[in-house]
């Protein structure tokens, strides 16, 4: 039998063949490709007896490049040498019976089947494994949103922007859209892996004020794979759900409780992941096992740091990251029990959009100072539309831009957490949206040191173990304590009030950028 495109694959090691699906992976695209050094690390978190069992059954349900598949593949047509000696039939074997796909397109469709069968049309004569269907075990179909008072039932998406005409692509994955996935190939699967799409855009608010928003649906891969109960699941998806994320709370509070989550790996910057990739608040991938419970295996690697600790993913109320971090906050809380977060205005303090810029002028009717991101202005109380008590008070303005792009350390390692506009409003001093408010005082000296407080590593240091991207919330300010603000704090003095040792200090130095 002439030499296949298998053979060659494990002939030598030593042979350095550009992979076109790491060169893939490196370009920027609206979807985040993933290097099949990525996949292999995830499979190796698997028991590796799964690769030298003929009847383990795989599924990647948002094929892509197909890499998922490819790199399994690989380890079958090793692990399954011995049972089965003759190459094709093993191929044959592996490529009918034990991997299947779901492509999120049909040019992803092409190119997975490509990757996997080499040959975009598995029953043709190029096709390593030859398939009565043009698609193989890798199967795509057009699927339509199913629009319910204007939105998807399954995902959300908006009529007004995904009720597309024929011939364009709906992006309504055929895995999250129906009730019953199970139906799909009609079988159970041991192991589900993938990497699937994060986030659909979508219009929210009225004919008013209509805005677009990334909403998250990865989470639903995640939920709609653990309704098939496979042995394994094992997803690479955004970490914001870790302490945010566009209506993931619900999600965030299953995974937190999900006793089967037995690892779990995160990148704080994303591009130690995906290299050409920017991806808010870093990404992470997973291991569920599902005869298993217990603490989590938790690996954060962030630049050249790897740490890993098993712990409990419930312990705080949002997931925390940094595992250096964990004894401070530990440490925090067992000295108090009221927090900055209580006095945390909501994302829309005066409901004053962030466009409203004001008038130029001060007059009889615009008597407000109203603060905005292109600088000051002026408007009437009739502008405020809700939380009118902050008004004639002395509060504290915080930007809801609050940390560096895509929430990524600098050069330095270190993070730049809340910025230097954050100051005191004054009585008679509103602002738009593009901000929050701390405390409602009716002395400027206490507002005063709140501010300063908020200027302070350890302040700020706190702030990061609860934001997951850029936005700043009232969950960011879950693990400040309150304290007397009658009285101006020092970092010295919170290190020494809650019994840091120096390697912990070090460890908050090390992190936090100063403050302008």
């Amino acid at each position: 039998m002439a030499e296949t495109f298998f053979d060659k694959i494990y002939k030598s090691k030593t042979m350095h063949t550009p992979d076109v699906l790491s060169c893939l992976a490196n370009l920027s695209n609206d979807e985040v490709f993933t290097p099949p050094d990525v996949v292999n690390k995830m499979l190796d978190l698997l028991p590796q007896e799964l690769f030298k069992d003929p009847n383990t059954t795989f599924l990647d349900p948002a094929c892509k490049t197909g890499v998922f598949l490819r790199e399994i593949a690989k380890r079958l047509l090793v692990g399954l040498k011995d049972k089965t000696p003759d190459l094709q039939q093993r191929i044959d074997h592996i490529f009918h019976k034990q991997l299947f796909g779901i492509a999120i397109t049909e040019l992803t469709s092409l190119l997975s089947r490509r990757s996997l069968y080499c040959s975009k049309y598995p029953n043709g004569e190029y096709s390593v494994s030859r398939f009565d269907s043009p698609e193989g075990n890798i199967r795509y179909r057009r699927i339509k949103h199913t629009w319910v008072n204007e939105k998807c039932k399954f995902c959300g998406a908006s009529k007004e922007q995904w009720d597309r005409g024929e011939g364009k692509e709906t992006h309504a994955y055929e895995f999250i859209h129906t009730f019953e996935p199970e139906k799909i190939f009609n079988m159970k699967f041991d192991v589900i892996i993938s990497n699937p799409p994060y986030q659909l855009d979508t219009v929210v608010g009225d004919t008013t004020n209509v805005s677009k928003q990334a909403k998250p649906i990865y989470n639903l891969f995640v939920q709609q794979a653990k309704k098939l109960n496979p042995r394994y699941l094992s997803m690479i998806i955004p970490s914001r759900w870790f302490a945010g994320g566009l209506g993931l709370d619900s999600f965030r509070q299953e995974m937190m409780e999900d006793k089967h989550i037995t690892n779990l790996i995160d990148f704080t910057n994303a591009k130690d992941c995906f290299p050409q990739n920017s991806v808010s608040g870093g990404v992470c991938y997973f291991l569920w096992e599902r005869e298993q419970t217990g603490l989590c295996s938790f690996t954060n690697i962030s630049g050249n740091k790897v740490t890993t600790e098993n712990r409990s993913l419930s312990e705080f109320p949002v997931v925390v990251r940094y595992n250096a971090a964990v004894d401070i906050i530990r440490k925090v809380r067992a000295t108090t029990n009221e927090y900055l977060k209580e006095i945390v205005s909501p994302i829309s303090p005066f409901a004053i959009p962030t466009k409203v810029t004001g008038a130029a002028q001060k007059n009889n009717v615009n008597i407000l100072t109203l603060y905005t991101s292109k600088g000051i202005g002026y408007c009437p109380t009739t502008e405020v539309k809700s939380n009118s008590q902050y008004i004639p008070m002395y509060k504290i303005m915080v930007s809801q831009i609050g940390a560096e792009h895509a929430g990524e350390p600098g050069k330095d390692g270190k993070f730049r957490v809340l910025t230097s506009s954050m100051r005191v409003l004054l009585p008679n001093e509103v602002c738009t949206n593009s901000y929050v408010l701390i405390g409602k005082f009716d002395n400027k000296q206490i507002a005063d040191n709140l501010l300063e407080y908020l200027r302070l590593k350890f302040v700020r240091f706190l702030v990061l173990q609860a934001v997951s991207s850029i936005h700043i919330s009232k969950t960011s300010f879950t693990f400040v304590p309150m304290q007397d603000f009658s009285k101006p704090w020092t970092d010295e003095e919170l290190y020494k009030k809650y019994d840091l040792t120096q390697e912990e200090i070090d460890f908050i130095e090390s992190m936090i950028k100063p403050m302008e």
